[in-house]
């Protein structure tokens, strides 16, 4: 009994040997996580995120962009010069929803305003349109119907350079304004010269012009001017073609002409400094950007 079971042994020792053997000359595959690289973990975590977190797009409501600002090439507006003065009446030429005085009334428009031209047209009678536009940001665009159409023969076209701002290249200037909140006036100064003085209406007593010193900073011919203003005015406005502007603080106040009223020599605005609209004209085209403005009492 003893040679079979030593034989029974040594084969299982062979056996062991022999798969030993195989082992060291046929290695089996290994698996092991390797991390990803540092930049691979960011990116495919903020991918991961931005799949968890994104939520399609909604459209809305926008407002037409302000005007390009900078040199701009001369563009046409039309100066309202027939109809109603002052006062909203039955006399006042309107805007129209088509070149057609049948068509729908848009808004009533008084003589002093002044319109972006967009377009014209002539209908088949002969009589020249005007398409006019307002390509600005507005406070309250829900106001605003277009299109808007009016007849060539309400006013007068005014060829002059569209808004333009103040640059780190505008040209210094020795002209500058004093704006007296006491006398209500508006006096114009070429370095010590005085050039002219204009009665103005400055803000009321709730809606002050801002006093200090002032660079004017943006001109524009023309602009769509509402409220209530938030923090600054409560009162309720909507001045289509309020002309001739001279911007002198980012919260509003302007130099312009004001075509709604003739109290000029009292407060009467709600922070700008007013004037009548051939007159603002003047001031406009003679204080470039860069002109200093100090409004005291």
């Amino acid at each position: 009994m003893v040679r079979p079971l030593i034989a029974f042994g040594g084969t299982t020792l062979m056996i062991v040997g022999i798969f030993a053997l195989w082992q060291l000359t046929h290695p089996t595959d290994t698996y092991t996580q390797v991390p990803l690289p540092p930049s691979k973990l960011v990116s495919q975590s903020a991918a991961v995120i931005t799949a968890a977190t994104t939520t399609p797009a909604t459209s809305t409501p926008t407002t037409p962009p302000p005007p390009e600002l900078g040199p701009v090439a001369p563009t046409r507006y039309l100066e309202i010069t027939k109809g109603c003065s002052i006062s909203v009446n039955k006399d006042c030429v309107r805007a129209m929803s088509r070149p057609s005085t049948t068509s729908t009334p848009r808004t009533p428009l008084r003589i002093g305003s002044l319109l972006y031209i967009k377009g014209s047209t002539t209908t088949s009678d002969g009589t020249l349109w005007y398409e006019l536009d307002f390509p600005e940001a507005l406070r309250y665009s829900d106001r605003l119907t277009l299109p808007w159409f009016i007849e060539a023969s309400a006013g007068t076209v005014i060829l002059t350079d569209g808004p333009s701002e103040l640059t780190a290249t505008t040209s210094t200037t020795s002209k500058r304004m004093i704006v007296d909140r006491s006398d209500q006036l508006l006096l114009r100064y070429d370095g010590d010269t005085l050039v002219a003085t204009h009665t103005i209406s400055t803000g009321r007593e709730l809606t002050p012009t801002p006093r200090g010193t002032f660079t004017i900073f943006r001109k524009t011919p023309s602009r769509y001017m509402q409220g209530p203003i938030p923090g600054i005015s409560t009162n309720y406005y909507d001045l289509p073609g309020v002309p001739w502007n001279l911007y002198f603080t980012k919260q509003g106040a302007v130099v312009h002409g004001a075509y709604w009223h003739n109290n000029f020599g009292r407060q009467y605005s709600n922070g700008c400094v007013n004037l009548p609209p051939a007159l603002a004209r003047t001031v406009y085209e003679w204080a470039p950007l860069g002109t200093t403005i100090t409004v005291r009492d």
